[in-house]
């Protein structure tokens, strides 16, 4: 009955929205290791993430995952709370937004109220604790407290209980004895549950000054706790010490008959008279930091800073079991790189400016088949501020990371190994005019070529490209005095991306200097980063090569194509802009946009991450745009993309942005050099497959090919080509790459009957043909 009423009353609320479901086509790779709160109820323990959600079933282990994927916001988590009776779990968040889960449901409910009100700050709506009673929760929140209703789904009054009836921080509510009290920064203040004007702050009355963190009631019991470090127990109002803690506490919570208080190192578990019953230490062999504990079954789960969520024994907690799903390090991925069937990922970083301070330590992950593996800072060499990743082509067991502050990381096997620096290496410490003495190697963006050498770029150096070939351990270097006359001085403070052209050129793109084009074979270096030459600004930042050979440019003020790139080193070149019609008006494609990556497929569509306006998908002349992908209409947790990267074996498009890492299944994949390889899938072609959405893939096609499908009686029943029924053309048959997708449709446009199908795959360059046959049953 309470399912069917939550529902009726969701069309009633115009401040209730629907989030959608993303699971077909989107995947999140979020990090589980930080936990924000947690909850239980129906036998599941629910942690809180910094932007994502999981569940463990006490019972079983088993683990479900709640993320942008399900429809969450992708905003930053500060509490949870399940509610029991109406089996649903309520997400807070640091912007005020709530988030409504129902059990056995793929509904997720935003609640925009807090939101959108005008007159609270938005430093003020953050969600600090909720607190059922009856049929609402008390929100607590850095304004004041709001009531929600459970059953009807819509908020009720908002409480603004400080002085004068002026805004302020409430950390945490409680019931005790018909009154419900509120642990203030100010104080604890006090009022009648049922009076009908709680909204009139002088019905508040002020018990206690000081800054409270929290208050709870367990049996007969009232407890509260202070920046003091102090636990106090409330009796008639009076405030009586109890305990001193040796941090201080950050969570307080009743579950059951006992007490359960977190500090950064410990759980206390009391019992209804306050006698420890627990106290769980940090285990050395889980250096890390609690946040908040719960009680299931006889095991207390904590939530910890580094290990997700930790299991011991509620007594004799000398044992410790790490649950979370499987996950990167963090949810801030910098770099990310990707190979056939996994991703690698950096999360150090740098400022537009290219400035790493504060200097971060943070590892590396790789995810491989399914399975991620984490490096910690611990197991990196103390390589600092990681970032670009080049994968070795002839052995993609040796990957190198550039770390803008430490040099260049070898990994083998996941294994890192060695820390290439000045003392060992062709690399180049800035030198310093204040200190000779200190050592800087800020190397950023890298890649392999065809030859297996690696490039690399080094900021603020004179010679800031170096080749490394991991054969013969032999190093070469390239001086850019040529255009950039001092690289410590001239300010050109790093580099945002390097290619590489088919004739052996280095495009690479500066901060001061615009366009890089350097050829070591036939000493020629030139950039191009002036108005006249149509440069919106010199600082650019992604580069991207396409097939027809075409250089893609992207800036801080939007985006450029170098389409003469052989003529680049002998002629008077400059860039274009696209011009596209919109409504009938000529504009600029992504007119002063801040571009952070720009990737080609394997149909030469183009992918391009922006700093604050999400991702696109373009065709491969930029004219029309095919996806526009935002925080709004996919699971991307912000508009704020990091870096792009595609396995192109696979179709797969991983997005790195600012709040975690997603991947989309696009399909699209390369084109093959022959159909040797070229396949059909699913084969056979069940009912139970929806063929006209999910569509039958022929896969490992070549480049220019023809393709027909025809019935077993050789008549045609769909037909495309390479350049003509391109993808999301609307065509019954559609070629993307290396990959065509059917509908199951014919020429009438009717989905074909069960039988038995031939395909037939004709290259158009070197005249190779190949016979697939496919069987349907409907």
């Amino acid at each position: 009955m309470l399912k069917r009423l939550v529902v009726f009353m969701i069309f009633l609320s115009p401040l209730l929205q629907f989030s959608q479901d993303f699971s077909a086509l989107w995947e999140g790779h979020f990090s589980y290791n930080t936990i924000k709160d947690v909850s239980q109820g129906n036998n599941k323990i629910y942690a809180a993430a910094e932007n994502a959600v999981f569940s463990i079933d006490i019972q079983t282990n088993e683990i479900e995952e709640l993320t942008t994927v399900n429809g969450l916001s992708g905003e930053t988590i500060s509490t949870i709370y399940y509610s029991e009776i109406y089996e649903l779990l309520v997400i807070g968040y640091e912007n005020g937004l709530i988030e409504i889960a129902f059990d056995n449901d793929d509904t997720i409910l935003s609640v925009v109220d807090i939101i959108d009100k005008p007159t609270i700050p938005s430093s003020n709506k953050k969600i600090n604790h909720i607190n059922a009673y009856q049929n609402v929760i008390y929100i607590s929140t850095n304004y004041g407290i709001s009531v929600f209703d459970l059953e009807r789904l819509e908020f009720g009054d908002t409480y603004f209980i400080g002085n004068g009836g002026s805004q302020i921080q409430v950390n945490q509510t409680t019931i005790s004895d018909d009154y419900i009290y509120a642990a203030c920064i100010d104080g604890i203040r006090k009022a009648l549950v049922s009076s009908p004007n709680l909204i009139n702050y002088q019905n508040w009355q002020l018990i206690n000054s000081g800054n409270w963190l929290s208050i709870e009631s367990q049996a007969d019991a009232l407890y509260a706790i202070g920046t003091n470090r102090r636990m106090y127990q409330i009796v008639n109002d009076v405030l009586n010490q109890i305990f001193l803690y040796g941090n201080t506490p950050l969570d307080m919570r009743s579950v059951g008959e006992n007490l359960i208080v977190t500090t950064q190192n410990e759980v206390f578990v009391y019992d209804a008279d306050f006698n420890i019953i627990s106290q769980v230490s940090i285990d050395p062999s889980f250096d890390t930091q609690y946040n908040s504990a719960i009680i299931g079954l006889e095991y207390m789960y904590i939530g910890t800073n580094d290990f997700g969520v930790l299991k011991t024994p509620l007594v004799n907690s000398t044992t410790f079991e790490e649950i979370h799903p499987d996950g990167p390090l963090f949810n801030i991925p910098f770099s990310i790189e990707a190979e056939a069937n996994g991703l690698w990922v950096t999360f150090g970083e740098y400022d537009v400016f290219y400035n790493p301070y504060p200097l971060n330590s943070r590892g590396f992950s790789h995810l491989k088949d399914g399975v991620w593996t984490n490096n910690q800072f611990s197991e990196v060499l103390e390589a600092k501020c990681l970032n670009s990743i080049a994968i070795n082509p002839f052995n993609s067991d040796q990957v190198f990371i550039s770390s803008f502050i430490n040099g260049l990381l070898e990994i083998n096997e996941d294994v890192p190994v060695t820390l290439y620096n000045e003392t060992n290496s062709g690399l180049e410490s800035l030198i310093s005019p204040r200190d000779p003495n200190y050592i800087d190697i800020r190397v950023g963006p890298s890649l392999f070529d065809s030859n297996g050498l690696l490039w690399t770029t080094t900021a603020l150096i004179d010679n800031p490209l170096k080749s490394y070939n991991p054969t013969t351990n032999q190093w070469s270097s390239y001086s850019f005095t040529d255009v950039i006359p001092d690289g410590f001085s001239d300010g050109n403070l790093g580099f945002g991306d390097i290619v590489l052209g088919v004739d052996e050129t280095k495009w690479i793109a500066s901060y001061k200097f615009g366009l890089i084009g350097f050829n070591e074979n036939s000493q020629l270096i030139k950039s191009i980063s002036k108005e006249d030459e149509n440069m919106p600004t010199e600082l650019t930042t992604a580069l991207a090569l396409d097939r027809r050979n075409q250089l893609w440019i992207g800036t801080f003020r939007g985006l450029r194509v170098l389409y003469n790139t052989s003529g680049f080193f002998t002629d008077d070149v400059r860039v274009e802009e696209i011009i596209i019609e919109e409504d009938g008006i000529a504009k600029e494609l992504l007119f002063e946009q801040f571009v952070t990556d720009i990737e080609v497929d394997g149909s030469n569509k183009k992918w391009i991450g922006t700093s604050d306006s999400g991702l696109f998908y373009f065709s491969s002349d930029g004219q029309e745009t095919i996806f526009h992908f935002t925080k709004d209409n996919s699971p991307l947790p912000t508009n704020a993309i990091n870096d792009i990267s595609l396995d192109k074996t696979n179709g797969i498009v991983y997005v790195a942005t600012t709040k975690g890492l997603v991947s989309f299944l696009s399909g699209a994949s390369s084109s093959s050099e022959s159909l040797e390889t070229a396949h059909v899938y699913p084969n056979p072609v069940r009912p139970t497959f929806n063929i006209v959405d999910e569509k039958v893939k022929i896969q490992d096609i070549s480049e220019n090919v023809n393709i027909k499908i025809t019935d077993i009686g050789g008549n045609l029943v769909a037909e495309a080509q390479s350049g003509t029924n391109q993808r999301y053309g609307g065509y019954n048959l559609e070629i993307d790459g290396g990959t065509a997708f059917w509908n199951g449709k014919n020429l009438a446009n009717n989905v074909v009957a069960s039988g038995v199908y031939l395909v037939m795959l004709s290259d158009l360059d070197s005249f190779e043909t190949k016979v697939l046959k496919l069987m349907v049953v409907r």
